[in-house]
C-alpha cells in the first residue's frame, strides 16, 4: 500500500473531486484514478462513489478515511521527529564498544557526554565480537583496526595507538622479563580470541612470533585481569592498559621493538549515520583520548 495513494484519497474526500485532488498533488487525474483503484483492489471494497459531476465516500470509505488520515499524520510526525533529531543532539544513540576499553575507560566518559546532552538516550553493547552494523540494532561502533568491510565509514579517533607487551611486577620478579621477542617462547603468554581466531601471533615489525600459554579468552578485559594477577604476559592495546602502566600495576616490555599498530576508529554503516549526536561523540572522544594516552 502506497503512502501517495492515501494522500489521493484524503484530498479527494476533502475537495469532493479527483481532479482537484490531482491538482493539489501535482499529478494527472488519470494517475489519481489509478491510485484510488489500487487502494480499492488492495482493500477489496469500494471507497468512493463517482459520477461525472460528483464524488462521495462510501460507508467503508468514510471508515477507512479516519485511519488513512491517522496514518499520514503519524508518518508526518515521524518525519518531523527524524528531522529534529538530525538537527539536534537528541534521540537514541546506539553504540557498540570493546569490553576492556569500554568498561574501564569509555563508560565513565560516556556518563560525562550524556550529562552534557540530556536529550540523548544511550543504548550500549559491550563486547569484543564485531557487531554487524547492517543486521544488529547498533548505529555506530568503536573498533580497533581498519574495518575489513570497505563499505563502512571509519573515522579515526586515535590513529597512533599500538599494542604493548606487558606483565605485572610480580610476574617479572618470578619469571624475568624477555629481552627479545623470541624470548616469549619461554613465557606464559595470555591470548585472546579475535574474529573467532586465537590471536597467538604477536607482531614485531615484519616479524611474527607464535606464542603459547595456559589461558585464552574472547574477552579482552579477562586477559588484562590475568596479567594484573601475575598469570602471564599480555599483548594489549596501549589504550587498554594506559592507566595500569602509568600506575605501575603493569610494566611494558620489549619497547624497543615495534609492536602492531592498533588505531581506534568510530565506525558506521554510511554517511547518513553521522547525525549531530554521532559527530559530537566523535569530537568528544578525540579530545578525551588526547589527554588520556601518550
Amino acid at each position: 500500500m502506497r503512502v501517495d495513494d492515501l494522500k489521493v484519497l484524503t484530498y479527494a474526500a476533502e475537495h469532493g473531486s479527483l481532479s482537484a485532488a490531482a491538482r493539489e498533488l501535482a499529478i494527472t487525474p488519470a494517475v489519481a484514478s489509478v491510485a484510488i483503484k489500487r487502494l480499492e483492489d488492495a482493500l477489496g471494497t469500494r471507497l468512493l462513489v463517482r459520477s461525472t459531476r460528483s464524488l462521495r465516500l462510501t460507508t467503508a470509505g468514510a471508515h477507512y478515511l479516519v485511519h488513512a488520515k491517522a496514518a499520514l499524520n503519524a508518518l508526518n510526525q515521524g518525519e518531523k521527529e527524524l528531522h529534529r533529531e538530525r538537527q539536534e543532539i537528541a534521540g537514541e544513540l546506539s553504540l557498540a564498544m570493546p569490553s576492556d576499553l569500554g568498561r574501564n575507560v569509555l563508560l565513565g566518559w560516556l556518563d560525562t557526554f550524556m550529562a552534557q546532552h540530556p536529550q540523548l538516550h544511550l543504548r550500549l553493547r559491550v563486547s569484543d565480537r564485531v557487531s554487524d552494523l547492517f543486521r544488529q540494532p547498533v548505529e555506530i561502533a568503536l573498533r580497533y583496526g581498519v574495518p575489513e568491510d570497505s563499505s563502512l565509514v571509519a573515522l579515526p579517533l586515535k590513529s597512533d595507538n599500538y599494542r604493548v607487551v606487558c606483565a605485572s611486577p610480580d610476574y617479572i620478579t618470578r619469571h624475568g622479563s624477555p629481552a627479545y621477542p623470541d624470548d616469549l617462547h619461554q613465557h606464559n603468554c595470555l591470548c585472546f580470541v579475535l574474529g573467532e581466531r586465537v590471536h597467538n601471533q604477536w607482531k614485531f615489525g615484519s616479524d611474527n612470533i607464535n606464542v603459547k600459554g595456559n589461558r585464552v579468552s574472547d574477552d579482552a578485559d579477562c586477559v588484562r585481569r590475568w596479567a594484573l594477577a601475575g598469570e602471564g604476559i599480555a599483548y594489549k592495546s596501549r589504550l587498554d592498559v594506559e592507566e595500569d602502566l602509568r600506575n605501575g600495576r603493569l610494566v611494558a616490555m620489549l619497547e624497543e621493538f615495534p609492536c602492531e599498530p592498533t588505531p581506534l576508529y568510530l565506525v558506521c554503516p554510511h554517511r547518513l549515520s553521522l547525525t549531530p549526536a554521532v559527530i559530537a561523540l566523535k569530537d568528544f572522544l578525540i579530545q578525551q583520548l588526547k589527554g588520556y594516552s601518550r
